[in-house]
């Protein structure tokens, strides 16, 4: 089926969506872009995007695509493995509209939901019930369940709950055309006509075709239609990857939630041993058993000893119990070594480990890119250990290196592999390696697919598991769905080869030519761009404990604003510079003065959250600087470049006369005036210059006296802009600090800046010369311990400043001598024990602090001075000149409302409000009228004098 190419014909498609469809309509090259990749190697390119806002909506579009020989594509997350959610026609967004828990009934144990509802949704509402929906995969937080059922998807407590089809009890689904069906155990509708016939005449095939394993998603399940299993249809369409019809509703089954839950790890030899192990530990009855191997783990803290570990989860009535089951199994197990785990923290941080596997594995130890493709197999439990050790020397036989982890209860592993699929070679090699390895599957009774589906991916080989009569009934039963054969072709039935179609083809072929030195992708931007492979963690409703990642796409809901959205316009960005034409050229075809890109990296805030939290280390925050640099070079930039990305040389010229500048900026008229020239929000207050700034003040205080101090007593506070020029008293408190503690503050240098307004607008040109003149500066000093109060400037420091500058060896040398002012405690002052102030805090850890410095040593300063209460994860808003710029007031106070505004006003009195951040300190000043402090604010206060 070929989609329509001529504008004409589009234009019209267009017109008859926008006409028959409530919901949103978008042919656009965002859109476009948007979709053309899920979280697997392969890419196509479609015609636009359809959000329904109901079942009408989904048969309407259905019907106009038929009527214009459309293909359809239905899509919930987007985080399909095997390549399922791309297409050429129209894609249905489900996610948008369809998100409806229709009914949930606690005492039937039933919950009736429209295809976009997120598993985690689904997965609270029931809570409360002591209920939850069974499968589980590590995507919980943005899979939908209708992603779920078109992938029979399963997840880590499939030992205990089953698949999504054990679960799935009656579903209301449209076809290609527009008519509906309701589909439940032991009636066939009329309108699948000859389906009883296609069932009565094969029952041979149906009933010895099909291999007996927990795990089996391969294919389409022809054998839940044989009459001794009920006939059951709705059994037999989860896992059909989009390819016979629309989920609209779904009525799924819920099953008891234990109360309390604990985690046996155990620790094995290697994997091959824990394999063999798995299947010994299902006659306990736990809820997982899940295995990884050491090298998919690069910090084994938490772990017992151990080459290879097992998760076996249990559950109880009372922790107690959960507990004692879980020793039950550590006892019974012959493990090299093992714990329990039963706080419910410790037990986060270790399952933590094994849910970023699905991004974590795409980088091997040594930063080698490794791909799906062979992501999820499955062989009975029994057979896992002997499969894995064929599957390892398969490995080395093709010189090809994987990290397997997975579902070892049910003898399902995943693995990314370091295939070269950017050379026709490596591509070679990939569909060689790809026949071998289905032949060792089936060879050990086992599936090609054990949990993501077989999409694009694996198609192809399945005559390889189920011989070519089984296929061609496969391709019988796609027919009578859809004799047109209009929805999702190329997938299941009559599929795409395998080499086919993948994403990488369409990039440059030689590294782009940029600015930043990408020191983790070998200064390839293309790999960097690269590094997100879609599994959308960007994509969750809210930061995760203290996580940050994607502040703008929770605010916004648009996949155009999360960190995975924002690298596909990137890729078809790139795609587009290749020059190629057709269907596989890129979407975004004006490269670096792209508009598409532009309006989408606007509302990311740099706040370099997706740096740490994303699993595969995508680095928005850089990405959106370097486009910015190249968008913009030799072009009037706006407004806000000019004046906030220049803030350091105004607040310079401007600090003589801070009283008249104030007084000024408080004349309403003058004030708005100000802000309209300079690009900043109407609803903004200019912040109050300093009358005296920091230096001067810490020279004033030097020139008292003179001192001699050895190198080992000496801190230079580093004179970041907002402590110089808004904020000197955060300077003046950390200098007594140092002082209690023993050590000293030296004047620094003049006109220090580390580029952070300059990077975060894209000036990279301007930010190095600035970088190099700091360095020239800093000359002799070099080397000595930076205390660096500003979060942001610490943070530029560490990782812009060398990555801009990566031929200059004393850019490496400032990095690595910067602390934060908990970090330089603790490394030079240990015995030296703060004030005891016995108070409550609340506040927000830094968005760059979480994802670059981390926060470990202010947790523990925090501890030792008696301020206790956890900092809010997330993001402020104001993030620099992000809050301040005209038009992004009200993402910026959405930013804020998410967690740090209502954490603030939630606080008992007397609570110390704590922000290090400039950034964060405004944003509450402005829009809670809170003063916060930064911590070392609140130590000095703590030593009972002042700091002059």
């Amino acid at each position: 089926m070929a989609a329509p190419q001529n504008p004409t014909e589009r234009a019209e498609l267009a017109q008859a969506l926008r006409t028959a469809v409530r919901g949103e309509v978008d042919l656009g090259a965002t859109a476009r872009a948007l979709t053309t990749m899920d979280a697997s190697n392969y890419r196509r390119v479609p015609l636009g995007v359809v959000a329904p806002r109901d079942a009408d909506d989904v048969a309407a579009a259905l019907a106009v695509c038929r009527a214009h020989g459309v293909p359809v594509v239905p899509r919930g997350g987007g985080t399909s493995i095997a390549g399922q959610a791309t297409g050429t026609g129209i894609v249905l967004d489900l996610t948008r509209h369809l998100r409806k828990i229709v009914e949930l009934d606690p005492v039937a144990r039933t919950a009736v939901v429209q295809p976009g509802v997120i598993l985690d949704e689904l997965r609270t509402a029931a809570a409360p019930h002591g209920l939850t929906f069974g499968p589980d995969p590590s995507t919980h937080s943005r899979c939908t369940l209708g992603g779920m059922i078109g992938n029979n998807s399963c997840g880590a407590h499939s030992v205990a709950w089953g698949t999504t089809a054990d679960n799935t009890h009656a579903l209301t689904v449209t076809r290609y055309g527009g008519d509906t069906l309701r589909l439940a155990r032991g009636t066939v509708p009329e309108a699948l006509t000859g389906l009883p016939e296609l069932i009565r005449t094969h029952l041979a095939p149906l009933r010895t075709g099909f291999p007996e394993l927990p795990r089996r998603i391969s294919g389409y399940a022809l054998d839940a239609l044989l009459p001794e299993r009920g006939t059951d249809l709705a059994r037999a369409f989860c896992g059909s990857e989009g390819t016979l019809g629309v989920v609209t509703e779904a009525t799924v089954r819920l099953v008891e939630a234990p109360a309390a839950r604990a985690l046996a790890v155990l620790g094995y030899a290697d994997e091959a041993a824990a394999a063999e192990a798995a299947p010994g530990l299902l006659p306990h009855h736990p809820l997982t058993v899940e295995g990884m191997a050491a090298d998919l783990v690069r910090e084994p803290a938490g772990l017992p000893r151990g080459g290879a570990w097992l998760f076996a989860e249990t559950g109880g009535a009372t922790p107690a119990e959960a507990r004692a089951h879980a020793e039950r199994i550590l006892r019974a197990a012959d493990a090299l070594d093992g714990t329990v785990v039963t706080d419910p923290a410790g037990q986060r941080a270790l399952w933590r480990i094994r849910e970023d596997a699905a991004g974590t594995a795409t980088r091997m130890p040594d930063g080698t890119e490794a791909w799906p493709g062979w992501e999820d197999c499955a062989v009975p439990p029994a057979r896992l250990g002997p499969y894995l050790r064929d599957f390892r020397a398969l490995l080395a036989e093709h010189g090809l290196r994987g990290t397997p982890y997975g579902h070892f209860g049910d003898g399902c592993i995943h693995v990314r592999i370091d295939f070269d699929l950017l050379s026709p070679p490596g591509v070679a090699r990939f569909r060689r390696f790809s026949e071998e390895l289905a032949d060792l599957v089936v060879a050990h009774g086992g599936s090609l697919s054990g949990e993501h589906g077989d999409g694009q991916a694996r198609a192809e080989l399945l005559p390889r598991m189920f011989g070519d009569e089984l296929v061609a009934l496969f391709a019988r039963f796609k027919d009578i769905w859809d004799p047109d054969g209009g929805m999702n072709p190329g997938i299941l039935a009559r599929p795409a080869r395998l080499d086919e179609n993948l994403r990488f083809e369409v990039l440059p072929k030689r590294p782009v030519d940029v600015e930043f030195g990408y020191p983790h992708d070998g200064g390839d931007f293309s790999a960097a761009v690269r590094r997100c492979v879609g599994v959308a963690k960007c994509r969750t409703a809210e930061p995760a404990g203290t996580g940050v990642m994607c502040p703008s796409f929770r605010v916004t809901g648009e996949e155009a604003h999360s960190t995975r959205g924002r690298a596909r316009l990137l890729h078809e960005m790139l795609a587009g510079d290749t020059g190629d034409t057709g269907d596989t050229a890129g979407v975004i075809t004006d490269g670096w003065r792209s508009t598409e890109v532009r309006d989408a990296l606007d509302l990311c805030l740099s706040c370099k959250g997706c740096r740490t939290d994303c699993p595969v280390g995508v680095d928005m925050a850089t990405y959106k600087a370097e486009f910015l640099h190249h968008h913009y070079r030799r072009r009037l930039r706006p407004a806000s470049h000019y004046t906030m990305g220049r803030l350091p040389t105004w607040l310079r010229l401007a600090s003589r006369f801070a009283p008249a500048l104030n007084a000024l900026a408080r004349v309403r008229l003058l004030a708005a005036l100000t802000k309209r020239l300079a690009g900043i929000a109407p609803e903004r207050e200019i912040p109050v210059l300093a009358r005296e700034t920091f230096t001067r003040w810490l020279n004033r205080r030097w020139g008292k006296g003179t001192f001699i101090f050895s190198n080992d007593e000496v801190a230079m506070v580093w004179p970041d802009t907002f402590t110089e020029h808004l904020s000197p008293e955060v300077g003046r408190a950390a200098v007594r600090v140092l002082e209690a503690a023993g050590r000293h503050s030296i004047p620094a240098g003049r006109g220090l800046c580390c580029g952070l307004t300059y990077v975060s607008t894209g000036q990279l040109g301007k930010a190095r010369k600035v970088m190099r003149r700091t360095l020239d500066r800093l000359g002799s000093t070099l080397g000595t311990p930076v205390v660096v109060l500003e979060p942001s400037c610490a943070a530029t420091l560490r990782t812009d400043l060398p990555e801009l500058l990566p031929d200059d060896p004393r850019s490496a040398e400032l990095a690595s001598s910067v602390r934060t002012l908990a970090q330089y405690l603790e490394e030079y002052a240990p015995d030296w024990q703060p004030p005891r102030l016995d108070r409550p805090v609340v506040g927000q850890t830094h968005c760059h602090q979480h994802a670059v410095l981390g926060d470990a040593a202010e947790r523990r300063l925090r501890e030792r001075a008696w301020l206790t209460g956890e900092l809010s994860g997330g993001c402020c808003g104001l993030a620099g000149n992000f809050g301040f710029e005209r038009g992004h007031w009200d993402v910026s106070v959405a930013c804020a409302e998410e967690t740090l505004l209502p954490a603030v006003r939630a606080a008992e009195p007397g609570t110390d409000v704590l922000a290090d951040g400039f950034s964060c300190r405004t944003q509450l000043e402005q829009l809670g009228g809170v003063r916060a402090r930064h911590l070392v604010e609140v130590l000095a206060e703590g030593l009972g004098e002042g700091t002059e």
